[in-house]
């Protein structure tokens, strides 16, 4: 592929934040487009690059071989100039904080599901990623492994494997998660997912760890019985309580994780992560109105799968369309960010205050195209 002009992105542009920088440079990994961002996290306080933002631009720039400025701890600008993806290889992410391993996953993921046409057997590559499995403001581990990758198993035919090999939580981080990525020599197909159908059942997992038993219990009691009085069957209803093993944990920590299944093979989800200033009751509430909430707007996916799955329809071949509830303005900004660097078109029908239609022509991606 001949090489391209520098891509300049205002990184303040919609949403501002860290999915921005992950979309763009995962994009300019696979289209060897160089990119410069500026305005770096703009409008948050403190701005700038985190440890984990710099840790996932690094883990991309050494998937692709790729050179990297400006990736320093409170930097709101870098400039990136990829070179070639290298697949079947092991790499490791670690900011040495409690910042998100799902986020590392979300930067790197995009750019290791392609190998070269008729390439013959390509070997997975693993990522070692180290950090917070159930943080604040990211997707939990347990939302990955239940919403979002039976996604893309699903509708994109990709298979990966994913270990929780140590759950690790704020302040003190240390998890890690391992996961494995075969590519694949053919486009994404495009998904066509607009019709939900009944809700068939609503399973969780309710967690603690370094902390007792009962607090699990509580906020398992309490998401079922605020799910019944929402008006959900009792007997469609599986959260587990869980206390993790004192020798599979860094730090202490508890949440909860709910995820609901459909007859049209939607998977919805909604959670919460517990604090000292928390309540367990007030937990389960908490994820029990966000699964609510989603399940209301009679979308295919959630708030925050919707935003995470542009990246993929822009590099599927063909039209997808996909039923959601309110356009959230992380996914404006994946939107934002995939048309100005693949060349997909996106279709936008908001139809009514609860549903939407995201259309998009994708452009077909493979290595080298």
């Amino acid at each position: 592929m001949a090489s391209a002009a520098t891509v300049l992105l205002d990184g303040s542009v919609l949403e501002g934040g860290g999915q921005l920088l992950r979309n763009a440079i995962a994009l300019s990994a696979l289209f060897k487009r160089p990119i410069s961002i500026e305005n770096i996290r703009h409008s948050r306080k403190p701005p700038g690059l985190k440890p984990q933002h710099a840790a996932g631009l690094r883990l991309v720039s050494e998937i692709c071989s790729g050179k990297l400025t400006g990736c320093e701890h409170g930097s709101c600008s870098i400039d990136f100039y990829p070179g070639a993806i290298q697949l079947s290889k092991p790499y490791i992410a670690d900011p040495q904080t409690a910042g998100s391993t799902t986020l590392l996953l979300q930067v790197a993921l995009p750019c290791l599901v392609f190998a070269p046409p008729s390439s013959h057997t390509v070997a997975p590559t693993v990522l070692t990623l180290r950090g917070g499995t159930n943080a604040l403001q990211a997707p939990q581990i347990d939302y990955t492994t239940r919403v979002l990758l039976p996604f893309l198993v699903r509708h994109f035919r990709l298979r990966i494997d994913l270990d929780i090999l140590t759950r690790g939580f704020f302040p003190r981080g240390g998890g890690e998660v391992r996961v494995s990525v075969p590519p694949r020599d053919t486009p994404l197909p495009a998904v066509q997912l607009t019709e939900r159908g009944p809700l068939t059942a609503v399973a969780g997992r309710a967690y603690v760890a370094g902390l007792p038993a009962h607090v699990a219990h509580a906020m398992r009691d309490a998401a079922t019985n605020a799910l019944v009085h929402a008006g959900v069957d009792r007997g469609i209803i599986d959260i587990a309580a869980v206390r993790e093993r004192d020798q599979d944990v860094v730090g202490a920590g508890s949440g909860i994780v709910l995820w609901a299944e459909t007859a049209g093979g939607c998977v919805l989800g909604g959670s919460a992560v517990g604090s000292k200033k928390l309540k367990p009751e007030a937990v389960a509430e908490e994820a029990v109105k966000e699964l609510t909430t989603n399940l209301a707007h009679g979308g295919c996916v959630d708030e925050y799968l919707q935003d995470q799955i542009i990246i993929f329809i822009a590099l599927a071949q063909g039209r997808s369309t996909i039923k959601t509830g309110p356009l959230t303005l992380h996914t404006k900004t994946a939107i934002w960010v995939a048309e100005q660097l693949t060349g997909a078109k996106f279709f936008v029908d908001e139809n009514s205050e609860a549903a939407t239609t995201i259309q998009c022509d994708g452009v077909g991606y493979t290595v080298g195209n």
